[in-house]
């Protein structure tokens, strides 16, 4: 199925979706934007794969983190995000750049290679100085090897394999798919998957394996367009084992 909910409520889904482009009441809110900064040392840049995984988890433990839910000091931003549409900007930084943007309030999330800092939703015209003057285009990365198969019972992030995405782009569409499967997931599950670190994986599937991940049994990220691809376009599949049948017969 498209996953169509603003909302974090797990396994429901309501008429509209967050990431498109037609005109919808979630227009008319206030419009904010997560920022994500990922760190790019030109002597030692992230591999590609590594720096998606990292962006998709830091979604994760943002959404997660005690700040961000309740009356956490995040809480209300997170709310107004989520009640919007739901934008993902990722800049990249180095050096001094990456300094002040670590200086932020944020959370930073490391994989093998990757750092990627995370920030409280903020108004789509209201960057915070350090983050505004960022680049957000020319972040390009490769994988020195290809990556390797998931491990067993890893929820996966499965990329279109007919798009092309920038790094940057992917990184926030890697994004978006573990806000829906975590959306997508009781209670019980997500502490489950916090308390475990977030193991996830990022790949792109074949021509065959997409045809089958998209038969309507897991949430799929419909695009809204604004950069790189066309409005609509699907470009992530959210296949957490915790999800498999979870919609049949509904």
């Amino acid at each position: 199925m498209t996953y169509d909910s603003p909302s974090p409520a797990g396994g429901t889904a309501a008429a509209t979706s967050p990431f498109r482009t037609e005109p919808d009441a979630r227009d008319q809110a206030p419009q904010f934007v997560l920022p994500l900064v990922v760190r790019i040392e030109r002597a030692d840049p992230p591999a590609r794969t590594d720096a998606l995984e990292t962006a998709a988890r830091a979604v994760l433990v943002l959404l997660s983190d005690e700040r961000a839910t309740g009356t956490g000091e995040w809480a209300q931003a997170v709310r107004d995000w989520q009640d919007a549409r739901i934008r993902k900007v990722v800049r990249r930084a180095r050096g001094a750049e990456w300094r002040r943007a670590e200086a932020l309030p944020g959370i930073t999330v490391t994989g093998a290679s990757a750092e990627v800092r995370v920030y409280p939703p903020v108004p789509l015209d209201g960057w915070p100085k350090d983050l505004a003057k960022l680049q957000v285009s020319g972040t390009e990365l490769d994988d020195p090897e290809p990556p390797a198969e998931p491990a067993p019972d890893t929820p996966v992030l499965w990329l279109n394999p007919d798009l092309s995405m920038s790094a940057g782009k992917a990184m926030a569409q890697a994004g978006h798919g573990a806000q829906l499967a975590w959306w997508e997931l009781t209670d019980q599950e997500r502490t489950a998957w916090r308390e475990a670190g977030f193991p996830l994986a990022v790949r792109t599937a074949s021509p065959e394996q997409w045809r089958e991940l998209t038969d309507g049994s897991l949430p799929l990220v419909r695009d809204a367009g604004f950069t790189e691809i066309a409005p609509g376009s699907c470009t992530v599949v959210a296949d957490h084992p915790a999800l498999h049948g979870r919609r049949a017969g509904r």
